[in-house]
């Protein structure tokens, strides 16, 4: 079976940087035509997709959040990495990580196949 496990600060002080991992077992983060994904639940509003490494290694961006996220894997230990700078009390989230075919990710409401159990992420001083 496919799992997805987020680990990273479940803390993290404003104008600081998030980086947060996620680690695939049971599939290979090079498998053709893959996405992994990252996406947000905010309390009190809708999910947020924050951006993808494909498997070849390119990055995808959220436009609203492009200046402040970077992307990234490491092959040999199967993770991929999200980076967000400068955060604020307002990035207080669950973070999810997730993994789409390409059919799903290039669908209209870009769906997953898989999901993390999500983590949870405060901003506080």
């Amino acid at each position: 079976q496919v799992t997805l496990q987020e680990s990273g600060p479940g803390l993290v002080k404003p104008s600081q940087t998030l980086s947060l991992t996620c680690t695939v077992s049971g599939a290979s983060i090079t498998m053709k035509e893959y996405y992994w994904a990252w996406i947000r639940q905010i309390p009190g509003k809708e999910p947020e997709y924050m951006g993808a490494i494909s498997f070849s290694g390119n990055p995808y961006f959220n436009p609203r959040l492009k200046t402040r996220t970077s992307f990234s894997r490491d092959t040999s230990k199967n993770q991929f990495t999200l980076q967000l700078r400068s955060v604020t009390p307002e990035d207080t989230a669950v973070y999810y990580c997730a993994g789409a075919s390409d059919a799903k990710f290039w669908s209209p409401r870009r769906e997953y196949d898989y999901w993390g159990q999500g983590t949870q992420v405060t901003v506080s001083s």
